[in-house]
């Protein structure tokens, strides 16, 4: 239980408000030893609750009253690094004036040179935007107490082992770190030896067992029987939420622009998509309001959806590792999820890897019948609504909820998540509450706002 743990009041308010009572495996094999200081390396697969583990330990280390960083969070892409700053900053609202700031690409370096200016008690970013303040001036870790190095095993496939070597020299020598990783490779090995001080090892099953995930393999004759496959699979099961995985971007485009003429609410993940549609397609994927998502792995990292029916592998990923990480997506946190692999001729020294990884025999399973094509892909219950204010404007989300429910508004149930970000804020409602929620939305609090659709 988390009331067994060393924790200040404040924190422990933060947990019960957020309704956090029993500790996930990892969250009881980190939390108690490094509460007491010790460096931790730990290895367990995604969604195992590691991100509340650092983000109570870092918080516990803070002295509030010190405006200056004193926490250090890596992560290997910036959908990673808001969605750990998100966690940390729900972990402390029992806290007064606490600052956590997110540096990383896509958006003003000179914006957050600003914010820096300012002051913040903990910084989340990726290493390259973290390296750039540095150089630039901009960013003082004289002072960090807590490191944290989310998904190492990622940042390091992704280059930046140079870079986090060059941001730990700047660090104090005097501080706690702590390294979570799904994988455990020799690079990481070597890290940690020169960076950590006689560290705890803690691994908890880095593969996700039968039981949570059902992985199910289709083969295909020909490169253009994909698409096809993928059609079939999508119209005969219908999940509330899928996500494709694709291993470029030109396959993402194209295999987006085929579901969206096929009738489906498709949206791409990429590379090459500004901050602002990225944003807003992680939000309408995360708000069910698109149910199907195309992505590259890089791209994905850190996509949070706390029920993903099942993950598509449009193509098998090279590398055994990002497989793993690919079906970690589903099936978090105890819920049952579904993996779908297309594999073709091509694949079959790929297909013995997972075979031995798994320790199981992949048998081939039937493609649905052609008849399901005549079938029309299930509308997403919920729409996404936009509203041209956020943060900056002081808008928080009780404001959002209470315009819509006031008086003969919709009710409650019809209103799903509500995301707040500096100037635009975002609330999914059911369908059928669309037209109404924009009425009761063109004023806040006596404020007039506009919305669209998204």
């Amino acid at each position: 239980m988390f009331t067994d743990l060393d924790l200040p009041g404040n924190l422990q308010n933060s947990l019960e408000s957020l309704g956090y009572q029993s500790m996930t495996p990892i969250q009881s094999q980190v939390l108690p030893v490094a509460l007491a200081g010790r460096d931790i390396i730990a290895k367990a697969k995604t969604g195992s609750g590691k991100t509340v583990s650092f983000g109570l330990v870092i918080l516990k280390n803070l002295d509030s009253t010190t405006y200056v960083p004193q926490s250090l969070v890596l992560c290997p892409t910036r959908e990673l690094a808001d969605q750990v700053a998100d966690v940390i900053r729900q972990l402390a609202r029992a806290t007064e004036n606490i600052k956590v700031l997110t540096l990383t690409g896509g958006s003003s370096a000179r914006t957050q040179a600003t914010s820096l200016h300012k002051g913040a008690h903990i910084i989340v970013g990726t290493p390259g935007r973290i390296e750039d303040h540095l150089g630039r001036g901009t960013l003082n870790i004289d002072k960090i107490n807590s490191l944290v190095l989310d998904e190492a095993d990622r940042m390091l496939q992704m280059g930046f082992q140079e870079s986090i070597e060059r941001i730990i020299k700047l660090l104090p020598e005097k501080r706690q770190t702590l390294l979570l990783s799904a994988t455990y490779p020799d690079e990481i090995k070597t890290i940690a030896d020169n960076i950590m001080q006689t560290p705890a090892m803690i691994s908890i099953d880095t593969t996700h067992s039968n039981d949570d995930i059902q992985q199910l393999f289709f083969r295909i004759k020909q490169q253009q029987d994909r698409t096809r496959a993928m059609q079939l699979l999508l119209l005969k099961h219908q999940p509330e939420s899928a996500l494709i995985f694709c291993n470029t971007k030109i396959s993402v485009k194209e295999v987006t622009n085929f579901l969206k003429d096929k009738g489906f609410a498709a949206i791409a993940l990429h590379g090459d998509l500004d901050q602002k549609d990225r944003d807003q397609n992680l939000i309408r994927f995360s708000n069910l309001s698109s149910n199907v998502m195309v992505a590259t792995d890089v791209a994905a990292r850190g996509i949070d959806i706390d029920k993903l029916d099942v993950v598509i592998n449009y193509e098998l990923s090279k590398e055994l590792d990002i497989h793993v990480h690919r079906s970690g997506r589903t099936g978090r946190a105890g819920e049952q999820g579904k993996v779908w692999t297309l594999y073709d001729s091509t694949d079959r020294y790929r297909i013995e890897q997972l075979e031995k990884h798994f320790n199981i025999k992949i048998e081939n399973h039937t493609l649905p019948a052609d008849h399901v094509l005549s079938t029309t892909p299930a509308k997403s219950a919920t729409i996404t609504l936009e509203i041209n204010a956020g943060k900056k404007q002081k808008l928080r989300p009780g404001d959002v909820l209470g315009a819509l429910t006031a008086e003969d508004g919709i009710n409650g149930t019809s209103v799903g998540k509500i995301k707040i970000l500096a100037t635009r804020a975002f609330v999914a409602v059911d369908r059928g509450d669309v037209n109404k929620a924009r009425e009761y939305l063109r004023k806040i609090k006596g404020r007039s706002y506009k919305t669209r659709i998204l």
